[in-house]
Parts: structure tokens; C-alpha cells; sequence
């Protein structure tokens, strides 16, 4: 294994001398992954959930909820 750390001629420690593999995958990183599906899903069920807990806790909507933030 190559540590990446070479002294040019003038004994300045050069880390950056060895270039990192360059690799390619085949699946897209972009777009409707499954990894960014799975995250919006989880971020759907919190979103859902905390509107369930606000209407069960205030008694009001979400509108509601705002309308009486703006009557404050």
C-alpha cells in the first residue's frame, strides 16, 4: 500500500503526489435512486405523523394552528 507522502527534490513534503483510483458505477447517483426514495418516504411518515400530534395536542388543523399564531 502507497502512504502518499513523497519529498520532491528540494525536501517539501508533497501529500498530494499519488492520484486516488478513479472508479465508475454503473447505477445512477441522481434522480429516483432507491436510496432517495427510501429517504422521502421516511421524511413523508415524520411529516405526517408531526401534523397528527400537532392537531391532537392543539385541537386545531394546521390552519388552524396558524390562524391562532396570528391572532398572538
Amino acid at each position: 500500500m502507497r502512504s502518499g507522502s513523497i519529498t520532491d527534490d528540494q525536501g517539501k513534503l508533497n501529500n498530494f503526489a499519488i492520484e486516488p483510483e478513479m472508479y465508475l458505477t454503473e447505477e445512477a447517483q441522481t434522480g429516483f435512486t432507491p436510496y432517495a426514495e427510501l429517504l422521502n418516504g421516511r421524511l413523508a411518515m415524520i411529516g405526517f405523523v408531526s401534523l397528527l400530534a400537532l392537531e391532537f395536542f392543539t385541537g386545531h388543523g394546521l390552519l388552524g394552528f396558524f390562524q391562532t399564531l396570528s391572532e398572538m
